[in-house]
């Protein structure tokens, strides 16, 4: 079993509360736009790290990882990447890899929009995490954590603090 904290967008900065709110997972997935690399030590200090960057990331972040992941974790395939879109609406690379991988559960940054879609058509779940930094047009900081437990996923949560 496998607790997992899922952010992205941090944009060289991470809310208070999204450490308290992975305090009791396994593992942290950032999904690209990290923006420094504190925000990574920030993060590795806590958990271990999985990440990919995105397209504000610089050639150090860029260095470091890779524009996708695809991995298992327990027996449920991820696919990660920063820009991806939602179903009905994937980005043309994001819906290649989906197709490719078939993984069944895709997990992307880029709109700071908060999405938890099931997605019939790929037997996936799709989770955007929203934004946990404080740039960018949304209106709230968000994470999400879930439990991964063999093939299945189950509790998510997610942490929802209005921006001030």
């Amino acid at each position: 079993m496998l607790h997992i904290g899922i952010l992205s967008d941090t944009h060289g900065f991470i809310h208070p509360s999204v450490f308290d709110f992975f305090s009791v997972a396994d593992e942290i997935w950032h999904a690209g736009d990290i923006g420094d690399a504190v925000v990574i030590r920030q993060l590795r200090e806590i958990k271990p790290l999985r990440a990919v960057y995105g397209n504000i990331d610089g050639h150090g972040l860029r260095l470091e990882f890779p524009e996708t992941q695809i991995f298992h974790a327990e027996q449920v395939k991820v696919l990660m990447t920063h820009i991806g879109g939602y179903p009905g609406r994937y980005d043309y690379s994001a819906r290649q890899l989906i197709e490719k991988e078939k993984p069944k559960l895709f997990v992307c940054g880029h709109s700071h929009i908060l999405k938890v879609i099931y997605d019939d058509k790929y037997d996936l779940l799709h989770i955007n995490p929203g934004s946990a930094g404080k740039y960018g047009i949304h209106k709230s900081i968000t994470a999400i954590r879930l439990i991964i437990e063999g093939g299945n996923m189950r509790d998510l949560e997610v942490l929802d603090i209005p921006r001030k």
